[in-house]
C-alpha cells in the first residue's frame, strides 16, 4: 500500500515538471506546469495580500512574480481545492466540490485533447495533433501583451483582442482601463477609460504609431507589425533575440513597456504613456495642437482662431470660410501626431501626389498625409471636418497638410481698410504702452524698496512682472507643476527661450516674507551642481516670486512613490541620486562659505534636472549657522 502510494506521488510529481498535461493528469494547487525551456510557468497563486487563488501563468525566472495572464480573473477561487483538468470538452477548472469555476468553453469534441504551455507564455489545446490548434490563451488576453500575442479584431471569427487592466494589486479582476485596436477608419491604437477615450497612440505608420514615444532599446526586442486585410486588422510584435519584454496596462491607465534585466533582476521601464498632459485625449479641442515645451500649450493651427479662448476644450473654427477648387491652400505641418482617423479615409497603394490631387478635387476633405512613412512614404490618408488629436513633437511625428482659404483674391478695399486698422492699432497700443511704462515703473520703485536691503553681497537678477506673466502665460493653470508651503509653482519659457520655474508667494501660505528673503539670501550665494540654481526674483506690489532654472524630471517623489515610475530607477540611477544628494548636504555643512542646515530635506524638495541629476531646492526653512558651530536652538518646531 505504501509503496502504491509513493509511484502515486512519483506520477503527479512528474505530471507537475512536464510541460503538458492529457485526460489522465491533472494539476492541483501546490503543482504547476513549466514550459520546455523554464521560461514560463503555470499554476495556482494569490495576487498581493489577497487570499483569494488564481490560475495563472507568470515568468519562471522572474522575481517577484510577475503574472502574464489569469484564467479565473473574476471567478476566484475562496480555498486551495482547486484542480484544472482537460477533457474531451476542453479545460476545466473546478474545486474541492467539482464546481466549474473557469472552462475553455470549446465546442468541438476531442479524442486525444492535450494542454501544453509554450515557451512564448501561450497555453494551448490540441487534438493529439500539436498542428491543429483548437484554443490558446493568447486569443483571451488580460494585462499583458506578450510577444507573438496579436491585438486587434478578426473579422471572421467577431474576435477582438484587447488589454485590460486589473483592478487593483490584489485583484486580477478586467478594471476601468482597456487597450484596443479601434477599427473604425483607418485604425489605430487607443486607450480608454471605461468606454471613454483617454489617450490615442495613434495610427501605424509602417515605423510605429504616430502618438507613441520612441522606444529606449539598448537591444532589439521585436520585429514589429501591423497587419490590415479584409480577415483581420492586428498589431504584434515577435520575440528577436533572448530579450524579455511585456507591453502591459496598468490600474493607474498608463500603457508601459518592460524590459526585464537578469544581470540586476529588474524589470527596466521603457516607455511609458500618456507620458503628459499633451498625451489626453484631445486636450486642446478640434483644429489645435498642442505642445509640451511651449509656455503655451494649445495653439490653433493656421487659419483657425480660438472658438472660447477662455476655454481651449472648445478648440478652433476657421478665420474664413473654405472656397474650395482653387480657392484654397494646403500648408505643411511637420512633426506632428497625425489627427483621430477614425472618421477618415485610406488607400494604400496612391502617392502623395495623387493623395494631394484627390483632397483638393474634394470640398468636404480638410487634410492629407501618407499613410506610410517608409522609403520616403507612400499611402494615402485623407480627413474629414474637424482635426483632433494633435501634439506637436520635437522629434518624430509625421507630416500633414491642412486646408485652409487662400489670401489671394483679396480686393484692393480690403486690404486698405486693413491699413486703416493696423495704423489706428498701432497708434492705440503707443498710448497704452506709454501709460504702461509710467505703471511700470512707480510700481519697480516699490519693488525696489523692498529689495534693497536684500541685494547687498550677491548677483541676482531682479525680473519684472509683466516678463514672468508672458512666460507663464498669465499664470495659466495648464503650466502649473504643483503646490508647496511656499506657494504655487508654474513652468514658463523666458522670451529668449530659456526655460524657468516660478514659485509664487501665496497669501495663504503657511510661509511667508521672512522664509521668502531667507530662501533668496542663502541660495542666492550658494553655487553647487547639486543645488537648484536661483535666476533671479520678482517683488512688485503685493507680489513676490522666486524664478528658479527648469527642472524637466519634476521630484523625487513623482518616481519612487509610484509603482510604475520606480521602475525608471534601477540601482545605478538610485545609487547616482544618493549621491548627489550626500554631495549637496556635505557642501551646506562644510564645504561652502556659510554652515547652513536645510530642516526641511524630503524626496519633494529634490528635483531633477534631464540627465537625472539631483538638486536640492526650497531653502524657505534653512538656518545659517557660525563656522565653528556645531548645534544651536531654534522658536520653532519645523521641517521633516
Amino acid at each position: 500500500m505504501l509503496g502504491a502510494y509513493s509511484c502515486l506521488l512519483f506520477i503527479l510529481g512528474a505530471s507537475a515538471a512536464n510541460d503538458n498535461i492529457t485526460p489522465s493528469q491533472s494539476i492541483r494547487d501546490g503543482e504547476t506546469l513549466v514550459s520546455v525551456n523554464g521560461t514560463f510557468e503555470l499554476g495556482f497563486f494569490s495576487p498581493g495580500t489577497s487570499a483569494k487563488r488564481y490560475l495563472g501563468i507568470w515568468y519562471k525566472r522572474v522575481s517577484p512574480r510577475t503574472v502574464a495572464w489569469v484564467a479565473n480573473r473574476e471567478t476566484p477561487l475562496t480555498d486551495q481545492s482547486g484542480l484544472l483538468n482537460v477533457t474531451s470538452k476542453g479545460i476545466v477548472l473546478l474545486d474541492g466540490r467539482d464546481r466549474i469555476f473557469w472552462s475553455s468553453n470549446t465546442s468541438i469534441t476531442m479524442k486525444n485533447p492535450v494542454v501544453q504551455l509554450m515557451d512564448s507564455g501561450n497555453l494551448v489545446l490540441t487534438d493529439g495533433n500539436y498542428n491543429s490548434l483548437l484554443w490558446q490563451s493568447f486569443d483571451h488576453p488580460c494585462d499583458t501583451l506578450l510577444p507573438g500575442m496579436k491585438l486587434g479584431r478578426n473579422f471572421k471569427t467577431g474576435m477582438d483582442r484587447h488589454l485590460s487592466s486589473w483592478k487593483s494589486i490584489n485583484d486580477p479582476a478586467p478594471g476601468e482601463f482597456s487597450l484596443w485596436i479601434d477599427t473604425h477608419g483607418f485604425p489605430q491604437l487607443v486607450l480608454r477609460k471605461g468606454s471613454v477615450l483617454q489617450y490615442r497612440a495613434g495610427s501605424w505608420n509602417g515605423l510605429g504609431f504616430t502618438g507613441t514615444p520612441p522606444l529606449k532599446e539598448n537591444v532589439p526586442l521585436c520585429d514589429y507589425k501591423f497587419v490590415i486585410n479584409e480577415n483581420e486588422v492586428y498589431y504584434e510584435c515577435d520575440a528577436k533575440g533572448p530579450a524579455v519584454s511585456r507591453l502591459w496596462v496598468n490600474q493607474s491607465g498608463l500603457v508601459l513597456r518592460s524590459i526585464w534585466s537578469s544581470q540586476q533582476d529588474v524589470w527596466f521601464l521603457a516607455y511609458y504613456a500618456p507620458l503628459d498632459r499633451c498625451d489626453l485625449y484631445s486636450v486642446c479641442g478640434a483644429n489645435a495642437r498642442c505642445t509640451t515645451n511651449s509656455s503655451r500649450r494649445c495653439d490653433c493651427l493656421e487659419g483657425f482662431v480660438p472658438k472660447s479662448p477662455n476655454n481651449w476644450s472648445e478648440g478652433c473654427v476657421r478665420e474664413r470660410e473654405l472656397k474650395c477648387r482653387n480657392g484654397d491652400e494646403f500648408p505643411k505641418y511637420v512633426k506632428l501626431k497625425l489627427p483621430d482617423t477614425s472618421s477618415s479615409w485610406f488607400n494604400a497603394s496612391m502617392n502623395l501626389k495623387e493623395c494631394s490631387e484627390l483632397c483638393s478635387k474634394n470640398c468636404s476633405c480638410t487634410a492629407y498625409a501618407n499613410s506610410d512613412v517608409e522609403r520616403g512614404g507612400s499611402g494615402c490618408l485623407l480627413w474629414f471636418g474637424d482635426l483632433m488629436d494633435m501634439k506637436e513633437y520635437n522629434d518624430g511625428g509625421q507630416d500633414l497638410y491642412i486646408r485652409i482659404a487662400s489670401e489671394r483674391g483679396r480686393s484692393v478695399t480690403k486690404k486698405q481698410v486693413g491699413i486703416i486698422i493696423a495704423s489706428v492699432l498701432l497708434m492705440a497700443m503707443f498710448i497704452v504702452a506709454s501709460l504702461f511704462c509710467i505703471w511700470r515703473k512707480k510700481l519697480k520703485k516699490q519693488g525696489l524698496t523692498k529689495m534693497s536691503h536684500m541685494k547687498e553681497d550677491m548677483e541676482l537678477w531682479e525680473f519684472d512682472f509683466a516678463s514672468i506673466a508672458k512666460a507663464t502665460d498669465n499664470f495659466a493653470s495648464y503650466n502649473k507643476l504643483g503646490e508647496g508651503g511656499f506657494g504655487p509653482v508654474y513652468k514658463g519659457t523666458l522670451v529668449e527661450g530659456q526655460e524657468i520655474a516660478v514659485k509664487r508667494l501665496s497669501k495663504g501660505s503657511g510661509q511667508g516674507m521672512e522664509e521668502f528673503k531667507n530662501e533668496v539670501t542663502l541660495i542666492a550665494r550658494l553655487q553647487h551642481r547639486n543645488l537648484v540654481k536661483l535666476l533671479g526674483c520678482c517683488i512688485q506690489a503685493d507680489e513676490s516670486m522666486l524664478i528658479y532654472e527648469y527642472m524637466p524630471n519634476k521630484s523625487l517623489d513623482f518616481f519612487i512613490f509610484d509603482q510604475a515610475r520606480a521602475t525608471f530607477l534601477d540601482w545605478q540611477k538610485r545609487i547616482h541620486i544618493v549621491g548627489g544628494i550626500a554631495r549637496g548636504i556635505l557642501y551646506l555643512h562644510q564645504d561652502s562659505r556659510m554652515r547652513i542646515i536645510h530642516r526641511d530635506l524630503k524626496a519633494s524638495n529634490v528635483l531633477l534636472d534631464n540627465d537625472m541629476n539631483p538638486k536640492i531646492s526650497d531653502f524657505g526653512m534653512a538656518r545659517i549657522f557660525g563656522g565653528d558651530e556645531i548645534q544651536t536652538n531654534t522658536h520653532k518646531v519645523v521641517g521633516t
